[in-house]
């Protein structure tokens, strides 16, 4: 859901080009390599708060932080560095928090013997980054059958899970496909989002989701062997959280930066195999976009897909889709209209256009019933 106005104040009265520029700049010193040089590394005027805000809106502080890290402790601003460490130290609370979670709700699924699979997270962190405290995770999100999500959340609340405020309406359940349940009080509750679908109308669903499970791997968290999505997969679902960003016009570097850590693992054979997967689901156009704000937001990588991702959206210049991705609330942007997105990420065929179209505007009239105050 896109994020509300107030947190985007002080950044639309800003001129904070500077502080976007230097985030960029952190960004691709992270993703150069240990070895890489990391040059003058001093803010860019009074732009602290700024480029705190900037990278705690696209979850990327700690990319920033271990970047910063290269740097002569005395040539790296002192301030930032000390609010980036905090906000590190924070994630580690709250990833612990969250994979503890994860174990108690693998537990009681497995008991139930229900087919489901995790999706991103602490555990997608560890694969990408070798670290599962890149990105703060307040949620654990889990994917089951369109059969099996009755089951499974009848399962949570056999732990304490309960479906949680709005997420009980026919536009949740039916069009987003996905419930909020949530066990406990306080400002940190435990939150699970339970998906059997994995992308919002007004932007290509994939064909087969069921196929996310079949193609599941096994990680071995703690003692214990838990349901991961394959490495092809886990590119697509970046690239789809990319798509759902730029619908709802919210910062999404984080999972920009996802995209390329994924797509990097992957050799020239590996990079085919995952567009022919992307085709056959009808994610071809979905994931050439994720590849391209991968490559502007940090860099040609030069590999066969991301020759392939130049011609997405490609009346959209480089600079206006880094600022859609990283800095959304600028007054300047001038956005698409999303029917012109979805159009290309359908592959300009009409018959699909028509039906993902028809598709949101239904939803679209569902969530104006049944997301009105007083509706619940």
């Amino acid at each position: 859901m896109a994020l509300p106005d107030g947190s985007y104040e002080r950044l639309r009265a800003a001129d904070c080009a500077d502080e976007i520029a230097y985030v960029q700049a952190c960004l691709r010193l992270y993703f150069a390599g240990a070895g890489a040089t990391a040059g003058d590394m001093s803010m860019p005027g009074p732009g602290v708060a700024n480029v705190a805000d900037i990278t705690r809106l696209n979850k990327v502080a700690t990319f920033v932080l271990k970047a910063l890290s290269r740097a002569p402790a005395g040539e790296r601003p002192a301030e930032l560095f000390h609010w980036l460490d905090t906000y590190r130290r924070r994630t580690v609370s709250m990833n612990a928090s969250c994979i503890m979670d994860s174990m108690a709700i693998h537990d009681v699924l497995r008991a139930r013997q229900i087919d489901f699979v995790f999706l991103k997270g602490p555990f997608q962190q560890q694969l990408l980054y070798d670290d599962h405290f890149m990105k703060p995770s307040g949620d654990v999100d889990i994917l089951v059958s369109p059969a099996g999500f009755f089951p499974a959340r009848d399962a949570l609340r056999s732990i304490g899970y309960e479906v949680a405020g709005k997420s009980r309406s026919v536009w949740w359940v039916r069009f987003l496909g996905e419930q909020h349940m949530t066990r406990g009080v306080g400002p940190r509750p435990s939150t699970v989002d339970l998906h059997y679908r994995l992308q919002q109308p007004g932007s290509p669903s994939p064909r087969d989701a069921d196929g996310f499970l079949r193609r599941k791997r096994q990680l071995e968290i703690a003692g214990a062997v838990v349901p991961f999505t394959s490495a092809a997969d886990t590119l697509l679902l970046s690239c789809i959280s990319v798509a759902k960003a730029l619908f709802n016009r919210e910062p999404c570097a984080g999972y920009v930066c996802d995209v390329r850590a994924s797509a990097s693992r992957l050799d020239e054979a590996d990079q085919q195999l995952v567009l022919d997967a992307a085709v056959r689901q009808g994610l071809d156009d979905t994931l050439l976009l994720g590849l391209r704000a991968a490559d502007v937001l940090l860099g040609g990588a030069g590999t066969l897909l991301s020759e392939r991702a130049t011609r997405i959206l490609s009346r959209i210049g480089n600079e206006d889709l880094l600022n859609m991705v990283i800095a959304p609330w600028l007054s300047s942007l001038r956005w698409p209209q999303r029917r012109t997105v979805l159009w290309e990420l359908c592959g300009r065929a009409p018959v699909r256009y028509l039906a993902e179209a028809g598709w949101a505007a239904s939803a679209d009239i569902s969530r104006r019933i049944f997301e009105r105050p007083g509706s619940q």
